[in-house]
């Protein structure tokens, strides 16, 4: 059995007048925060507000740097050059380091998201250009990546010395192959499905795909999407699960 997970949660997403997410209803139920830092989404004003929120809670707070497309929010494919992957990682956590600072954190994380996400699990020069930027970005730097871990990105982060934590997502499905079945549109979750797949894996390393077979996966977090209609109460299921089973809930340390 495992003795700890963390519980993550990608914030800060809104923009401008227009909210994203339930960020003040998930902080409570979460350790660990992915920030979006002004790509994707999130503007200045927006990231220093979701710091000095996440500083209130105790939550440590990672960058969640996405690619140059605030109108489709990150989830169009783009070509990019490793020497672009680079300098978008290094630009958009910088902004989010400095604005940790003002608040006296430091960046616990980086977890790319959508579309960039989607090209660095195959993409090995892009993966290594990111996996540079990331160990200059940190003393002890980490990387969070939905398990299974063995995708070009964790591979290259693994190289240069990057702790890769794995996810699992108790408000998804798993595919028999361990790939995610992603929503295109977001619906309540079955918070008892929620609970349950947690306890599966808490207690087993296994998660149940849709076929109804057991998957073998490496993580330390459980993500949980904030922009869900029922997001708290998943939250909610999801911590009282593990207390229910005798696990801790805690960020993860480098």
């Amino acid at each position: 059995m495992i003795n700890f997970m963390d519980i993550n949660c990608d914030m800060g997403e809104s923009f401008g007048n227009w909210s994203m997410g339930d960020d003040a209803g998930m902080m409570p139920r979460i350790t660990t925060a992915n920030v979006a830092c002004g790509f994707h989404a999130s503007d200045p004003v927006t990231m220093l507000q979701t710091v000095a929120m996440a500083k209130e809670h105790g939550i440590a707070v990672g960058s969640h740097p996405g690619l140059p497309d605030l109108l489709g929010f990150g989830r169009r494919a783009m070509n990019i050059t490793p020497e672009d992957a680079h300098a978008y990682v290094v630009y958009q956590t910088g902004a989010l380091q400095a604005t940790l600072r003002m608040h006296g954190m430091s960046l616990h994380h980086v977890k790319p998201h959508g579309a960039f996400y989607s090209v660095l699990r195959t993409d090995e020069a892009l993966a290594e250009a990111v996996a540079d930027a990331i160990a200059g970005l940190s003393d002890t730097p980490m990387l969070y990546w939905p398990a299974p871990i063995d995708a070009a990105m964790p591979v290259a982060a693994k190289k240069k010395g990057i702790r890769v934590v794995g996810e699992i997502y108790p408000d998804l499905q798993y595919a028999p192959d361990g790939s995610l079945v992603l929503q295109r549109a977001k619906h309540e979750t079955d918070t008892a499905f929620a609970a349950a797949q947690v306890k599966r894996f808490v207690q087993t390393g296994k998660v149940e795909a849709t076929d109804g077979t057991l998957i073998a996966l490496e993580a330390e977090s459980l993500c949980i999407h904030g922009d869900g209609p029922n997001a708290t109460a998943v939250g909610d299921a999801v911590r009282a699960a593990l207390t229910e089973i005798g696990c801790a809930i805690a960020p993860v340390m480098a």
